[in-house]
């Protein structure tokens, strides 16, 4: 199948168009394109969407902070899920209305294990970033591209050591994600990381990364637990995304859609696959399912 084919996988739950009250979308790789912009096509449909009365609620692994200035200006956007659903925010009232996050020991004893491993790893809490300042300064050894790199810098406050800035703070974290160019490293641990740790879900959403959240915090259960607090049954969600960490909203979304330019694993998991990042694929899926919007 070619990067731009759109065709159906598999039989999607009985959707009307015209039904869907939630359009969740990731960031890098989905709505995003392949330089971190979003296109004029995609940004039409999303309005087009709201002004119809839908939703739209950008699911992304990144911290808040993190959430680029297009995403944070669009007016209609008020739910967010961030850190991979381990929070989902109200950003109109200023509240989480859905928070799932990895507790203090554990999280001490996750990042003590990866001390063991030559990697560099961070975590988010409280909707920021932070990395022990040793790991930060290595930052561009492993940055898998410019634009990474520079959110990286950009977004990753610097401590002395992590661990001891958890134990200060007296607080667990939302994600804590590592970064190794070892790839058979990376396939062992997104295999054996969640048995090692109970209670936690590993995921990825970089070539070379590796992130491990609480069990609960994944953006299929977030969407379903922000669907439930706004009323809405969860065949009338729509959710669009590329990566490993998608794969849990696209199979709990009413209708789940991947990219073109999404991993096999994601793209088996989807109704329906639109096209890449790069030719506004959420366009075209939105265009798909709601019809009547256009």
């Amino acid at each position: 199948m070619g990067q731009t084919d759109a065709v159906p996988l598999r039989v999607a739950s009985d959707v009307i168009h015209n039904d869907i009250r939630i359009i969740a979308f990731d960031l890098d790789g989905t709505l995003l394109n392949s330089s971190k912009e979003l296109s004029q096509a995609d940004a039409e449909s999303l309005a087009r969407a709201a002004a119809a009365g839908v939703s739209l609620v950008p699911a992304t692994g990144r911290a808040f902070v993190a959430l680029p200035e297009v995403v944070r200006s669009m007016p209609f956007v008020r739910y967010v899920i961030t850190a991979n659903g381990a929070q989902v925010l109200d950003l109109r009232e200023g509240i989480s209305v859905v928070r799932a996050e990895i507790p203090l020991p554990q999280a001490i004893d996750i990042l003590s294990y990866f001390d063991t491993l030559p990697v560099i790893y961070d975590c988010f809490m409280d909707g920021k970033a932070w990395m022990t300042r040793a790991f930060f300064e290595k930052i561009e050894d492993f940055a898998p591209d410019a634009h990474m790199l520079k959110m990286l810098r950009e977004l990753r406050q610097p401590v002395d050591e992590l661990k001891a800035f958890l134990q200060e703070q007296g607080r667990g974290m939302q994600k804590t994600q590592l970064f190794t160019w070892d790839d058979g490293l990376r396939a062992e641990l997104l295999r054996d990381l969640a048995g090692r740790f109970p209670g936690t879900v590993v995921s990825s959403s970089a070539v070379n990364n590796v992130e491990i959240n609480n069990e609960h915090a994944n953006k299929g259960e977030a969407l379903r637990r922000l669907a439930d607090y706004l009323g809405v049954d969860m065949a009338r969600t729509l959710a669009f995304g590329d990566g490993l960490n998608d794969v849990s909203m696209i199979r709990a979304a009413g209708v789940g859609v991947a990219m073109a330019n999404a991993s096999q694993e994601v793209r088996d998991a989807a109704d329906f696959v639109t096209l890449s990042c790069d030719e506004s694929g959420v366009s075209a899926g939105i265009k798909k399912y709601l019809k009547e919007v256009f």
